[in-house]
């Protein structure tokens, strides 16, 4: 029954919100003209923000996009920006805008209740997700519009000025505290149309403190005292972290509904190109290097001269390499798991367990909210919360690789960190824009570019590219934006936090 409920709660969503789900230019067409939708229920608009904002992170474009770029996904030609070739990432620029713009109808059907207990919990909810947009916008991008943007549909500002990162992130910290201050227990809340946590107000606080953890971490080699005064804060509160996966902001996927409401990496499969769904090299080596359990229930295997194996696909390949590929000895995702209409639904991830007992491992070596002797306990309840997740479903860890792979004994503080961040990087397949800041952040694990010039000269891309209808709609201040660049609107410029040497 519950799982029908949740069916028919997206069916509604998707049909009732597609006024509001277009990609236009932004905040360009956020008045409505007189026949169209001008009031709709807050619940349905938060239940297909949630779903959209979750699924956009994955998929066939972002996995071979940004999925590419942290070598978990092989790219290739049909997605130039894989091999490095520079492109204006507009879908993904519009997409985030038609979500906060979403945002801004719910607030506005909110209004006037925002001390009541019918709109206050709604409304802080409504907030930290609002937060989680903008910290993956301005990590993807750098400075973006914030403090400019529209807050009103029937006041509409089309020149917003971008915002510095290092102004959007403290500003993000106080917002979250704001939220989380007003998250009554016992307040109306979104119920079966909030897809992370079904209206649990109690597990919002746990979500939104994580959050906060989260923001304060990103900051670590860009602001210091800020980062460490957020990440204390945040793992001493009372409100409490994400605990168990049970806690897990995840929104449910079903095989057997519309391709659009599959887990976005089994759309791949059924309704994306074929030549878009392999592996790369340094995941599947990697995982093989570690002996990993996850690796047959990741990779599809794979027969050469009689042996059956596990093998990647070189990233940003030269034309001539691309030419000489035989696709039949390389493995895509596994076709008995992430590729299959008969698993059980995978789960489509916005925040899990494992990676907040990663933050509080670096945490702890840090002496942030904890001492260096947890961060070997965290680091394994990371681990062990990453396997247990489907498709792996691992109830344990094996102890060879308990000893031989994630024992941080006798290390020094950064090789302890190469090790935490590296076992992030896996349990972050399938979550790309997350991946993708962390590994640039952290700078682990260490990866070779692929051997394709592209624009970069054989570079990693280090951000994102801004939309070009910010150049007709919003010219003046993106050149302001661009002018703070190292090196203008590239890949290689570096965001504000991106500092890690």
């Amino acid at each position: 029954m519950k799982t029908k409920m949740i069916k028919n709660r997206f069916v509604i969503a998707l049909v009732s919100v597609a006024t509001f789900g277009a990609c236009t230019k932004d905040f360009e067409k956020i008045n409505m003209p007189p026949t169209s939708v001008t009031t709709i229920d807050p619940a349905l608009l938060m239940a297909r923000i949630l779903r959209d904002g979750t699924f956009q992170e994955s998929g066939e474009l972002p996995n071979n996009k940004f999925g590419s770029w942290i070598q978990h996904w092989a790219g290739g030609p049909v997605v130039p920006v894989s091999r490095y070739f520079e492109g204006p990432e507009n879908l993904i620029w519009s997409q985030h805008f038609t979500l906060l713009r979403n945002i801004i109808q719910i607030k506005k059907e909110l209004s006037g209740k925002e001390e009541s207990p019918e709109g206050r919990s709604k409304l802080a909810i409504t907030e930290l997700y609002e937060v989680y947009l903008y910290q993956r916008l301005t990590d993807l991008f750098g400075d973006i519009p914030y403090s400019e943007i529209t807050k009103d549909s029937r006041e509409i500002n089309r020149t917003p000025k971008f915002d510095k990162q290092e102004d959007i992130y403290p500003a993000l910290v106080i917002k979250v505290d704001a939220a989380l201050a007003r998250l009554t227990v016992g307040d109306q809340s979104y119920g079966s149309s909030d897809f992370f946590y079904g209206g649990n107000i109690d597990k919002w606080k746990k979500f939104g403190n994580s959050l906060k953890l989260k923001l304060g971490m990103r900051m670590r080699y860009a602001n210091l005292s800020l980062a460490q005064k957020t990440v204390t804060e945040a793992m001493t509160s009372p409100l409490g972290l994400i605990s168990s996966n049970s806690d897990n902001a995840a929104v449910p996927t079903f095989n057997n509904a519309q391709a659009e409401n599959q887990n976005p990496i089994l759309r791949q499969m059924t309704t994306g190109s074929a030549d878009l769904r392999y592996l790369a090299n340094t995941l599947v080596n990697k995982l093989k290097e570690y002996n990993d359990p996850r690796l047959g229930l990741l990779a599809e295997p794979v027969t050469i001269g009689g042996v059956t194996t596990y093998q990647g696909i070189g990233v940003a390949l030269t034309d001539n390499e691309l030419s000489q590929l035989i696709r039949a000895n390389y493995s895509t995702a596994n076709k008995s798991t992430w590729f299959s209409l008969n698993f059980a639904p995978i789960p489509s991830y916005a925040m899990t367990y494992s990676d907040i007992c990663f933050y509080k491992a670096e945490a702890a070596l840090l002496g942030w909210g904890a001492t260096s002797t947890n961060a070997q306990s965290f680091f394994t309840d990371g681990v062990k919360a990453a396997f247990a997740l489907p498709p792996y479903n691992l109830t344990s860890i094996p102890s060879s690789y308990e000893q031989n792979v994630i024992n941080l004994n006798g290390l020094t503080d950064e090789q302890k960190m190469e090790k935490i961040a590296t076992q992030k990087w896996i349990s972050l397949f399938g979550r790309d824009m997350e991946a993708f800041a962390e590994w640039r952040r952290t700078g682990y694990p260490k990866l070779t570019p692929g051997p394709n010039p592209g624009s970069t000269n054989r570079q990693i891309p280090r951000r994102a590219i801004y939309s070009s209808e910010e150049a007709e709609l919003n010219q003046t201040n993106l050149k302001d934006a661009v002018s703070r660049m190292q090196n203008g609107d590239s890949f290689l410029s570096k965001v504000w936090w991106d500092k890690k040497q």
